[in-house]
């Protein structure tokens, strides 16, 4: 076994060589992305989603649109943000790592990341593209201030780009929480977003 993998490597080795052509082909878009003026960069939103329409699919657009998440992280570094509480100025802009770990998820795969290599930054990779599709796109997290904290400091990449973005909170009313689903992004807890099928199925 050991020689097997002294060959072909091991299964995490042999995946981010797979990855690694998506990574340097978003970083290359990402470069080009970067003489935009900042209206064209938003609205490359428009022009995937009417590609999508067109019958793309969301892979072929996982370069350009990661690319414009990385952009639009760029332009907002200094930028200054009310989070819960608080003002936040943006410093991010996804690392290489953190591009495999978008496509990771956005395969529907496992990222396991340790406190502070930036889950919630790679997370917006996939939420993104996952939003071309017209259909509202949930992430969960575990509390509600994490959800509220969450959807108003990544919620600003994603608002950049053009996307609405919606959270669900516990004291929520039924009316109040329709509004946030009909959003692009819904950030929410695993109870929140349990409690909504039940009501919503009857049981």
């Amino acid at each position: 076994m050991q020689i097997l993998k002294a060959i072909f490597g091991t299964k995490n080795q042999r995946d981010i060589k797979r990855m690694r052509p998506l990574v340097e082909r978003i970083n290359e878009l990402e470069r080009q992305y970067q003489a935009l003026p900042e209206e064209a960069l938003r609205g490359k939103t428009g022009e995937f989603r009417a590609r999508v329409r067109k019958g793309e699919s969301l892979d072929d657009l996982l370069c350009e649109a990661f690319a414009a998440v990385k952009n639009a992280c760029r332009r907002l570094c200094g930028t200054r943000h009310e989070v819960s509480g608080r003002e936040l100025v943006w410093d991010m802009i996804p690392f290489d790592v953190q591009l495999m770990g978008g496509i990771v998820l956005h395969q529907g795969k496992i990222a396991e990341m340790q406190t502070g290599e930036g889950k919630t930054l790679v997370a917006t990779l996939p939420l993104y593209l996952n939003a071309l599709a017209g259909k509202n796109v949930h992430l969960v997290t575990v509390n509600d201030y994490l959800a509220l904290r969450d959807a108003q400091w990544m919620g600003a990449v994603l608002e950049y780009l053009g996307l609405t973005v919606g959270c669900i909170q516990n004291q929520m009313s039924p009316a109040e929480r329709r509004q946030q689903y009909a959003c692009d992004v819904t950030y929410g807890t695993n109870s929140e977003f349990g409690f909504d099928y039940l009501r919503d199925n009857g049981m």
